[in-house]
């Protein structure tokens, strides 16, 4: 049962794989609206997952933490047009402070390899 850490520091790893599954670390996004960081966010989640041969339609469950549920409709505004339809994942959401104020959004992933 091998484990695999991708893209390490000292502290973290951006991706741990371990058999069929893959762990994302928490991905926090750039930009100055809830929208830009949230494509952000979703555009480094499609790159690490295509650097583990996976995609958005593998996604298993996604947990998500935003700076205030005010941003909901907004950040789901682009989730919904990211997201496999077909395959959606189980998620959970909910307001939390995030590591800087400058942080609106963050999405943790957990998906399967193909």
């Amino acid at each position: 049962m091998e484990i695999k850490r991708y893209n390490k520091n000292h502290r973290m790893s951006q991706i741990v794989t371990h058999e069929n599954l893959i762990y994302l670390a928490g991905q926090v996004g750039y930009g100055d609206t809830v929208t830009d960081q949230t494509k952000s966010v979703l555009a480094s989640i499609d790159e690490l997952l295509a650097e583990v041969d996976s995609d958005v339609s593998r996604i298993l469950s996604a947990t998500i933490w935003l700076a205030s549920m005010d941003y909901y409709d907004e950040f789901n505004a682009v989730w919904d047009k990211w997201i496999d339809p077909e395959n959606p994942p189980a998620r959970a959401c909910g307001e939390t402070r995030l590591a800087t104020d400058d942080f609106l959004v963050e999405v943790i992933i957990v998906a399967a390899k193909k």
